[in-house]
Order: structure tokens, then sequence, then C-alpha cells
């Protein structure tokens, strides 16, 4: 990659990928999870990341490029950390590890837009800055829910559980 667009076109079809997978991972977080609410939480992010997809096709369009993904080793990582908590964590620790992996996604997640957010705005890319906003602000939403599940409810629940 020798330029902005080149960079650009690159780190899209790499979150296209991740929120590829991240479709076929939160199906099997929402099952492992105990808590009822982190359950829920992974359903509608579920739901939210199809959207999330469809917006990413539109920005592809956007740019005059067909929508393809390309591995993104990063979130290929923070899956098989994920699957490592479902496999060895039980009670609430799985909850409270669950979580907290979510919330990795989030970050990444989170940082990838950003930085897409603001070169298709400096590439003049009016469309594509428009869609990648409101994936961001999703994204920081959930992040957002996430942290009020953690602090309100899984992780007091854990420390309860652990001092019992």
């Amino acid at each position: 990659m020798k330029s902005l667009s080149e960079l650009f076109e690159h780190t899209l079809q790499d979150v296209y990928y991740a929120e590829n997978a991240i479709t076929k991972a939160l199906p099997k977080v929402a099952k492992a999870a105990k808590d009822a609410k982190l359950k829920k939480a992974a359903e509608d992010h579920l739901a939210e990341t199809k959207d999330q997809i469809k917006k990413l096709e539109l920005v592809f369009k956007s740019i005059g490029k067909k929508a393809s993904g390309e591995k993104c080793d990063a979130i290929e990582g923070l899956i098989k950390e994920a699957d490592g908590l479902m496999e060895e964590a039980s009670g609430t620790a799985l909850d409270a590890g669950l979580l907290a992996a979510c919330q990795a996604v989030e970050h990444y997640e989170i940082a990838r837009y950003g930085s897409l957010r603001e070169w298709a705005k400096d590439l003049g890319y009016d469309e594509a800055h428009k869609l990648l906003s409101e994936i961001l602000d999703q994204e920081k939403a959930t992040n957002n829910k996430l942290t009020n599940l953690a602090v309100t409810s899984i992780n007091k629940t854990s420390a309860t559980a652990k001092a019992a």
C-alpha cells in the first residue's frame, strides 16, 4: 500500500471480514453466557452487526468497489481468545471473561472505524464518511452498554461469587 486510498480499501476489507467473522462468533457467545443480560446483549449486537455489514457494503459501493473481505488476524485472535474462555472458564467467571472479550472486540472495531471514518473524510468519500460515522457511533454505544453491564452487574456478581 502506497497511498491513503489503498490503505483505506485494505482496512475496509479487513473490517468487512471482521464483521462477518463476528456474526459467526456472537451466537456461540450468547449460547455460552449464563447471565440473561449478557446473552441479550450478544443477541442484540448480532442483529446490529448484520446491519453494519450492509452499511459496509454501501461504503464499498460508494467508492466504486465490490464488497470483499481480507483475513483479519486481529479479529481471529480475539475470537480465538473468546473460544478459549468458553472452554476453560465456568460460572460467573465465564460471564465476566466473555464480557471482557466482547469489549476487546468493540475496542478493536472502534479503533478501525475511527481511522476509516477520518480517512474517508480526507479522501473526499462523503457517503462513506457518513456511513462509517454511523457504524462508529453504534460501536461506541455497544461498548458503553457492555461497560455498564460490567460495572453494575457481571463484575459484582463474579466478585461476590468468588468471595462466597
